[in-house]
């Protein structure tokens, strides 16, 4: 009797929770039951070409940090759409770099993180995906703020305020909520979920300590690199530097 292989009954496994997803669509009026499937087949096209690239380019130091350039450019390309703010959404660069240079040039310089392909993209990687997330939610919100709450800006100028104060006047709370949910994580962590760095070492070296240790310096490095960008998307949609386009 032969036995199937690990990779088939991924495969099978993978396949039932698709259809079952795709069920409780149909059945709950979800949607069209084609979601689920094509969202499926995309992240496993995506993920096949990604691990094709990165087995390539993380042979080499110049060929991670190529890799590194390109994913942030997708983040500052994925930031400015989710905060419509045009072209001038190219300024979220500014931000989104100050919040990577707070974190991970420290962790090189240290030893904590090898200079090494394999170790510098996935960590360069997380806090990238951190700080773009507390940047998109920040310039969004912050643009809201300075969109709906007009009058109160231009009340605070008649009273003596400039431009720039008046908006922070407005917007500054918008910081704190962009940052709440890497505050939660961070707060709720082991308790509420076992974030993927700590599963990954976990799963890798077998101790327990170790990934812990690992998970608790992403964890600082990314409410660092938040901080740091939502301060600077802040600061330049004070500036006027980001804005919503004029229709």
């Amino acid at each position: 009797m032969s036995v199937a292989s690990p990779g088939v009954g991924l495969a099978v496994l993978c396949l039932v929770l698709v259809a079952a997803s795709a069920a409780v669509y149909r059945f709950a009026y979800l949607g069209s039951m084609l979601i689920v499937p094509g969202a499926a087949v995309r992240a496993i096209v995506q993920l096949s070409v990604v691990a094709l690239v990165l087995a390539a380019a993380l042979r080499h130091l110049w060929s991670s940090f190529l890799v590194l350039g390109v994913m942030f450019a997708a983040a500052v390309f994925t930031s400015a759409r989710r905060a419509r703010a045009g072209r001038s959404g190219a300024w979220l660069a500014a931000a989104l770099a100050g919040g990577w240079a707070a974190v991970l040039p420290v962790m090189l310089v240290s030893g904590v993180v090898p200079l090494s392909g394999p170790a510098v993209v996935p960590v360069g990687g997380i806090i990238l995906g951190g700080a773009m997330t507390a940047t998109s939610l920040a310039a969004r919100r912050a643009l809201d703020a300075v969109h709906d709450r007009r009058g109160e800006i231009e009340a605070a100028m008649s009273l003596g305020f400039d431009d720039r104060h008046a908006r922070l006047e407005i917007i500054r709370s918008t910081a704190a909520d962009a940052l709440l949910p890497g505050v939660d994580q961070t707060r709720t962590v082991g308790l509420v979920t076992l974030p993927g760095a700590f599963v990954g070492v976990l799963i890798a070296s077998g101790s327990a300590s170790r990934a812990a240790a690992v998970q608790i310096l992403v964890l600082l490095g990314l409410l660092l690199a938040q901080s740091c960008a939502v301060a600077v998307t802040i600061e330049l949609v004070a500036r006027g530097r980001i804005r919503r386009p004029r229709h």
